[in-house]
This record gives C-alpha cells, sequence and structure tokens, in this order.
C-alpha cells in the first residue's frame, strides 16, 4: 500500500511508535478499531508527559526554573497546533475536552444574544455539537435543526440552505460523523452562513485522525477537536478567529488574564498533557517525514503524513466495506459506493439482523477485537434511524495504525457470529 507515492506506507514503521499495540488478551493479539472513541498514544507522547513532570512541573509565570519551562513548552505546544489548523499561535486556545470548551464558548457567545435570534446544528452530530447551543434555549434562543439524507447519512443541503434565516447567528457543524463517517462540505456550509451574516463554528473531532484540517481555507470562525482522538493526550483544542476570541468575553476568575487566548483557558491548565500535545503533532510530522524526506517545515510534513495515511485508510476501508456485505443480515450506514469514499472517513457503523450490538461487541471482545456499541453520543442521529431503542449500532474504527490482518480478523469474527 502507497501514501504519497513518494514512499511505501510503512505499517511497520508505524506500530513500533505504538507501545499498546502489543497488548495481549486471552491468548489473542489485541486489534484497536475502537478509535473514534480513542486512539492509541506513540511512545514520544508518552515521553513529553514524563518529561514534564521530571524537569518542567510547576504552574505558569514562576520566577524560577521550572515555571519558565513550562511557559516555554507552552509557547511551543501553541506553535504546534497553529501548524496543525493552520493559524496563528494566539488563535489556539486548550482546554479539558472538546465538549467542555464547546459549553464555555457557547455560554460567552450567548452573552451576545437575544431572545429570537436563531442557532442551527445538525441530525448528524455528536451531541456536544448540540446541547451546548440548545442550552441558550433558556434565553430565547431558537434552535433549528438540519435533517439528513437517511439512504447514504448525508446532510441535506437543501434543508440547510432553508433553516439558514436573516436571523441566523451561528452554524454549528461536525466536519465527520463519528457513528457513520460522513464528511461534510464544511467550506460549502462555512459560505452560507457568512452570507447571512452568522458565525460558523466546526467540531472537527472526527476528522482530525483523518484528515488535514486547514482552517484558513475553511475561513470558519471557530473549531474543536480533540488531541485524545488524533494519537494524543485527554485534552480538548479550540482554533478561534483572533478578532472573535478578543470580542467575545468568557466567564472567568477575577485574577486571571484579560489577554487571549490565555483568557479563555480557566484555571490551571492540565501543563502535562499540553506537553503531550505537542509531541503528538510531532508525531504525526515525522510520520510525514518517513513518508516523504522532501518536506521542508512542520506543516508540509503533517500534509505528507494525511496523504498516506488517507490512501492507507481508504484501502482498509474497502476491503472492510466489501467483506461485511457478504454477511447475511449486514446493514451498513452511510456511504458505501467506492466511487465516493472522499465524503467519507475510514469509521462505519452497521447492524447484523435483529442482533443487540452489545452481543456483537462482547462477542469481538472476547477474541481481542476492539469495537464500540450503542450511539456513541450522535444520539439525534441514532434516533433520526430507528436504531436508537434496539441498542444503537456496532462501529469500527480504522486509523493508521490498524492493518489489513485485523480487519480479515473482524470480517472472520463477524462471519462466526452470523453462523451461530
Amino acid at each position: 500500500m502507497h501514501g504519497t507515492g513518494k514512499k511505501e506506507f510503512d505499517i511497520g514503521w508505524v506500530r513500533e511508535q505504538f507501545p499498546s499495540l502489543s497488548l495481549q488478551y486471552q491468548r489473542h493479539g489485541s486489534a484497536f478499531l475502537d478509535g473514534p472513541a480513542g486512539t492509541q498514544v506513540p511512545k514520544q507522547v508518552m515521553d513529553a508527559v514524563q518529561y514534564y513532570f521530571l524537569g518542567a512541573n510547576a504552574n505558569t509565570y514562576g520566577a524560577f526554573l521550572t515555571s519558565r519551562r513550562t511557559n516555554e513548552m507552552i509557547v511551543s505546544a501553541r506553535a504546534a497546533m497553529a501548524d496543525f489548523f493552520n493559524c496563528d499561535p494566539n488563535e489556539v486556545v486548550f482546554g479539558q475536552n472538546m465538549t467542555t470548551i464547546t459549553f464555555a464558548l457557547a455560554r460567552a457567545i450567548g452573552r451576545e444574544l437575544k431572545p429570537g435570534d436563531e442557532i442551527v446544528v445538525t441530525t448528524l452530530d455528536h451531541d456536544a455539537n448540540v446541547a451546548p447551543w440548545r442550552a441558550l434555549e433558556e434565553k430565547g434562543v431558537v434552535i433549528r435543526q438540519v435533517d439528513i439524507r437517511e439512504s447514504d447519512c448525508t446532510l441535506d443541503l437543501d434543508d440547510f440552505k432553508r433553516k439558514i434565516t436573516a436571523k441566523t447567528k451561528l452554524v454549528a457543524v461536525g466536519y465527520a460523523s463519528n457513528m457513520v463517517g460522513t464528511i461534510n462540505p464544511v467550506s460549502e456550509i462555512t459560505r452560507l452562513a457568512h452570507a447571512a451574516g452568522a458565525l460558523m463554528f466546526i467540531d472537527a473531532v472526527h476528522f482530525a485522525p483523518h484528515g488535514l484540517i486547514d482552517v484558513k481555507a475553511i475561513d470558519c470562525d471557530f473549531l474543536a477537536c480533540s488531541p485524545y482522538k488524533f494519537f494524543g493526550p485527554h485534552m480538548g483544542t479550540l482554533y478561534g478567529k483572533r478578532e472573535h476570541l478578543e470580542k467575545f468575553k468568557p466567564y472567568k476568575v477575577r485574577p486571571a488574564t484579560n489577554t487571549s487566548p490565555e483568557c479563555w483557558e480557566t484555571g490551571t491548565q492540565v501543563q502535562e498533557l499540553i506537553a503531550g500535545i505537542a509531541a503528538t503533532v510531532d508525531y504525526i510530522a515525522e510520520l510525514g517525514r518517513h513518508c516523504d524526506p522532501a518536506v521542508k517545515n512542520r506543516r508540509e510534513a503533517l500534509q505528507a503524513a494525511y496523504r498516506a495515511t488517507h490512501q492507507y485508510e481508504t484501502e482498509l476501508m474497502s476491503r472492510l466495506i466489501a467483506g461485511l456485505q457478504t454477511i447475511p443480515g449486514m446493514r451498513i450506514f452511510g456511504i458505501t459506493d467506492t466511487k465516493r469514499f472522499e465524503e467519507r472517513c475510514s469509521t462505519l457503523s452497521f447492524r447484523l439482523g435483529d442482533h443487540n450490538p452489545t452481543r456483537i461487541a462482547t462477542f469481538l471482545g472476547d477474541r481481542g477485537i476492539f469495537t464500540w456499541d450503542g450511539n456513541f453520543y450522535a444520539l439525534n442521529l441514532s434516533e433520526r434511524l430507528g436504531v436508537e431503542q434496539h441498542g444503537g449500532v456496532l462501529r469500527v474504527g480504522l486509523v493508521h495504525y490498524n492493518t489489513v490482518d485485523e480487519v480479515d480478523r473482524l470480517l472472520a469474527a463477524l462471519h462466526e457470529f452470523a453462523a451461530r
């Protein structure tokens, strides 16, 4: 399998970076197909967290060595995430997770809204990009929800155009669905939002492990993602256009700085994990250099990495979907046409006959194949597809450390389950 065309995609090198992939369970090797809920972590991220504790563990802005090192580390981490987003370092905010960041941002934006103002959300989204905006209904904000096309689990763009009006103040949409893998046309939706004078907020949590983010190209106003979904520690990050971070006023304690982006980072941050975020971006860049040694800087290295992993993951997904379609009673949700794979990432969900997804996940888990079942907080979508009352779906998430052998193990196990 090939990545950029510069070098063959080196899955052996990739797997060597992730110590946890060697985990054994009941004499089985572990197949981590649970990435959408949180990916495994490369050793250099673990090392960065450990080094922080050993050589820089202090709070910020003190007049001594370890505090100065912490300040320097945070500056370095902002620069890394700025390369990841393609923005300026002072447009990067760190926080507990995407959900907490989004609630805080929604409260701040909500201070400027009045009864009758409208916010548009979608049926396709994780509830972390729905509930924070719906909370503003308490002050009279109207929430309008865009529907999907059930046949392929894509957003109904005609409905989108109807739902955005002169009263729309913000549009909140996911970059990719964490249940069915659909990649939304976020640049087009951003243009629709801006044409109506509305802000654009993107939940990129599920897209970040699979595709390159470019906030300048999209021209969104805010974009949030969680490093633990793209091979890093359990934290969240936010991109915000500088003028918006300076305009809106976050809730904070009085002594905290009023300077952006720090004023958005409530309380003392989990600084050891911020060190891990910087190492996460550097891991992806290192992968890019391994795929294409000719890259000149970190942003180019990130571009090379995502070119390589996108093609590799697409080949794995093609193999998986083709195999699933041979199993009697299989219903795959979302896009399955290979000609449309640019519209989806390598996450898919399915139901197998009337079997409860938890039973299937347990059967697979006993064989060292780790998958998720349920609704994955995509509650609106689970209800819309009519599966919520039946236990949701079984979800398989492929990332660039997964292998052909793991896909084949999964397919063999599902054939075994279906034959029981």
